[in-house]
């Protein structure tokens, strides 16, 4: 496909939504066509996102009844939802009833938890609320692209930050295998993942130069992880989370520990990691630790592991807001789109952020 492709971003004053129009601004065939926000329609962009104020200096925010209008007179478009999870769902289902009235056929990939379960009812048992679209539920397929080769729904729903790093850690170890159906993670998140509003978890003098867990084996994305891990690998796992505050504004840094069913040396871990993500574009595996600054702000993710023959661990680095959020959307969007997976998304990351 040569021809410019409308994009909408839903959901859009959050620090997500900021990141895809910051990608959408330098893609080469994604061209914003509207920013929805409800909150501050009719607002310029740059209210909200000032580093963005030079390149959509005349770009403002519009309402939900003005970009399903642009749906509607769009045969085809790409739409990002950054909504908050519980309502993006209705948010989505809005936007596709009005295109299906007309006859468009607009792409979604959903940011938000509202589509990365299969059925309301497993929706609802972690996040406490009725789905807010239950019949579109099968329109969604929940991966990170490095694990689907082929999409079979019309839409997708991106599995989250820590999601994104954990899978891409264990995945290869479910499938090849090499360990039993039981996982422990560590991970740390920068403060950028619990979004734009302040909280106490978020606020810089709390969360300067400290590190502290939270909701250790509860957490609501552990579930998530063990449905997405189960479809990429087939294998029904359990997943002991415990995931950290880190003082740093962006980054994700996992550690994926198991047994091993059989004696290996980090040699011959690194060697299958290799070869498992020999196609990926984004996916990189290196014999010294990744760490989060190689990688923040980009979409690459960074892997490497040890092993001593009787356990191994799989070191895993993303960006949250880019890998983790606005640029695996759109780097599934590309896919949608029939365009070359790395579109818009091959910058390195800066190093000294």
């Amino acid at each position: 496909m040569s021809a410019t492709i409308p994009a909408v971003v839903l959901g859009g004053t959050g620090y997500v939504a900021g990141e895809l129009l910051r990608l959408i601004a330098g893609h080469p065939q994604f061209q914003l066509a509207a920013v929805m926000s409800d909150s501050q329609p009719g607002e310029p962009l740059g209210t909200a996102f000032p580093h963005l104020a030079s390149i959509f200096a005349d770009t403002r925010f519009k309402s939900q009844a003005e970009v399903e209008k642009l749906i509607v007179g769009t045969p085809q478009a790409a739409v990002f939802s950054a909504a908050p999870h519980g309502v993006s769902a209705a948010l989505i289902d809005s936007l596709l009833k009005a295109a299906s009235g007309a006859g468009t056929r607009p792409r979604v990939v959903d940011i938000s938890a509202d589509f990365r379960y299969s059925s309301a009812q497993a929706y609802e048992a972690v996040y406490k609320h009725p789905h807010g679209a239950p019949g579109r539920i099968g329109e969604f397929t929940c991966a990170v692209p490095e694990h689907l080769q082929k999409l079979e729904t019309p839409h997708v729903a991106h599995p989250g930050c820590f999601a994104t790093a954990t899978l891409l850690a264990s995945v290869p170890l479910l499938a090849l295998g090499l360990v039993p159906p039981t996982l422990f993670v560590s991970g740390v998140t920068g403060s950028t993942g619990a979004g734009r509003k302040p909280i106490e978890g978020t606020h810089h003098p709390v969360r300067h130069s400290d590190l502290y867990s939270y909701n250790a084996l509860s957490h609501r994305h552990a579930p998530e992880v063990a449905a997405c891990a189960r479809a990429a690998s087939g294998v029904e796992a359990d997943f002991a989370f415990v995931p950290h505050s880190g003082p740093y504004a962006r980054g994700i840094h996992v550690t994926v520990q198991a047994s091993l069913k059989s004696p290996l040396d980090t040699a011959r871990v690194l060697a299958a990691l290799r070869d498992f993500y020999a196609g990926s574009a984004f996916v990189r595996v290196t014999d010294r630790a990744p760490r989060v600054k190689e990688v923040a702000t980009s979409n690459y993710a960074h892997l490497s592991a040890a092993a001593n023959g009787r356990t191994v661990a799989v070191m895993c680095a993303v960006d949250n807001l880019n890998k983790g959020a606005a640029g695996g959307a759109v780097q599934w969007m590309n896919r949608m789109f029939d365009l070359p997976e790395d579109s818009g998304l091959t910058a390195p990351a800066p190093g000294w952020t």
